[in-house]
């Protein structure tokens, strides 16, 4: 029964330390490709954002479509 005691009163918090560090180590590696990418990537112009809001609301068309329905 030790085991269950220790797991109830936080003895899982090498688990929360461990997904912690993790998650930094992700952070810095992720952050300085990100900015990179953000550097060298293109303008968008207006057709791109047509390309974009079209199919969005085509589909909330539909869906309030759908919810008439009902």
């Amino acid at each position: 029964m030790e085991g269950m005691e220790m797991m109830e009163s936080g003895g899982m918090d090498w688990m929360k330390i461990f997904y912690a560090i993790a998650m930094v180590l992700m952070l810095v590696y992720l952050l300085p490709r990100a900015k990179h990418m953000m550097k060298m990537t293109a303008e968008a112009e207006n057709k791109d954002w047509m390309g974009v809001l079209i199919p969005i609301v085509g589909v909330v068309l539909f869906i309030v479509f759908l919810v008439s329905l009902v």
